[in-house]
């Protein structure tokens, strides 16, 4: 049998090799960060700016300069962004109501549904502002290339399981505090008493939580999409820096 001889490596060959190898995957490795800096101008150097901390600033924003209107009267009650309307279960409660002559219950069933909302988010504000911390850095980074609500989007994303657990027992209390559970349980009372209708027995409780948290987040988005639409909204000197680099992308 003829047996070919396979040159064995050198150490010297070896480490040629290894050192092209290395080479190779340097320049491959810089290519592809040139083409990111390319693409994304503001974010290649970014490495000593607080991406997280900018954003973290404007979701606080949101909730200090427009999530505090909500928990004023009225709050949600007179702002059609968020006004919480019954539920469809409800509308035939409230036709029927208002067909008995009963106009003003049926517009107190509707107002204390608003009010019990307003009280909620003033006890759950803190809820909110302590979810926001735990954004990560490469969370951060993919936030800012999002499009005008990214930031809200990840926070409802992020939180809305946690929120509601939490949220839920204070819409509940708020309910008894303003009155709410008194009013609904006459006003379904009342409905389930005429004569041929089917009779209701809705969850409020679960129904104003969704329904505040969404005000809430709705209100978040407000503020982010005039921080990274409005320059004269950036109010801090790292609010500006974070989203210029959005503005470049």
């Amino acid at each position: 049998m003829t047996t070919t001889n396979i040159p064995k490596l050198t150490p010297l060959f070896k480490i040629k090799t290894l050192l092209v190898s290395t080479l190779f995957l340097t320049v491959t490795s810089c290519a592809e960060l040139q083409q990111i800096a390319t693409q994304y101008p503001g974010i290649a150097t970014a490495g000593t700016v607080d991406i997280s901390g900018g954003l973290k600033e404007a979701l606080n924003n949101g909730i200090t300069k427009q999530v505090s209107k909500l928990t004023a009267t009225d709050g949600f009650y007179k702002n059609e962004a968020v006004k919480i309307l019954l539920p469809e279960e409800l509308r035939k409660v409230d036709s029927g109501l208002r067909k008995m002559g009963l106009n003003s219950l049926a517009d107190e069933g509707l107002k204390v549904l608003n009010r019990a909302a307003e009280d909620a988010v003033k006890e759950a504000t803190p809820i909110f502002v302590s979810a926001i911390k735990n954004m990560t850095i490469t969370d951060a980074k993919g936030i800012l290339l999002g499009d005008t609500s990214a930031a809200t989007t990840y926070l409802q994303n992020s939180t809305t399981t946690a929120l509601y657990s939490k949220f839920n027992p204070v819409i509940k209390n708020s309910f008894s505090k303003v009155g709410a559970d008194k009013v609904w349980t006459n006003i379904i009372t009342k409905y389930n008493s005429i004569p041929l209708v089917n009779k209701v027995n809705p969850d409020l409780n679960d129904y104003v939580t969704n329904q505040a948290m969404n005000g809430v987040f709705k209100m978040i988005a407000v503020e982010e999409q005039n921080i990274r639409t409005n320059i004269g909204a950036r109010t801090s000197p790292l609010l500006q820096t974070v989203f210029a680099m959005q503005d470049s992308k």
